[in-house]
């Protein structure tokens, strides 16, 4: 097993976290405030770590879990440290109504992220159409990805697997526009169609 690290400590942050702890990897968290990342980290205990916010992060995949708000923050501070890094960007850039996302038109959350990160770095987009509470069930459940280099989406797909999800290849990054759309449309459901936040979407095949 590996070490992944992940940036943020709020409650998405917390449920992949535990599914990663869940399935035998070292989990290195990292976050702005260094006591609510030993807070996650000894609620995990399994062996996990904190890292030191904007150094370079223990895991070759580093999980962006922070709001949409905060990310340019958060790759301006880290910077170089993320060089060569695989960086999974879970945010939905939704609008504070609910009425659209906030990205330029033509453009995700994940590009837009894509275009701030190292060079040398490779964004996937995944885990943000599925809600933390659910993940936190240890279901297995699908899980949409979206990137532009193979290697690094396979990767993801090879990680989302050890946590006992699918993955599910959507295409390359413009395709994160799609699931952060995607994204919108859950909420939009678990408030009016569905009537719950108990709720995954999943895909029949065959």
């Amino acid at each position: 097993m590996s070490t992944i690290s992940i940036i943020g400590s709020g409650g998405m942050a917390t449920a992949i976290a535990g599914r990663i702890a869940k399935a035998g990897h070292t989990v290195e968290v990292v976050s702005r405030d260094p006591a609510k990342a030993r807070a996650l980290a000894d609620k995990l205990a399994c062996g996990a770590i904190t890292g030191t916010y904007g150094a370079i992060p223990a895991g070759d995949i580093v999980i962006l879990a922070v709001p949409y708000t905060h990310a340019v923050a958060v790759l301006a501070d880290f910077g170089k440290a993320l060089d060569g890094k695989v960086i999974i960007d879970i945010t939905n850039p939704v609008a504070p109504d609910l009425t659209g996302l906030v990205t330029p038109h033509g453009s995700s959350g994940a590009q837009e992220i894509a275009k701030l990160a190292p060079a040398s770095a490779q964004v996937v987009k995944a885990f943000n159409t599925l809600f933390g509470h659910v993940l936190a069930k240890d279901k297995r459940l699908d899980a949409f990805i979206a990137a532009d280099d193979a290697d690094a989406k396979a990767r993801v797909s090879t990680f989302l697997e050890s946590l006992g999800l699918r993955p599910l290849d959507v295409g390359g990054l413009q395709m994160a526009q799609s699931l952060e759309w995607l994204g919108l449309i859950m909420i939009g459901l678990a408030k009016n169609g569905a009537g719950t936040w108990d709720i995954s979407m999943k895909v029949d095949i065959g």
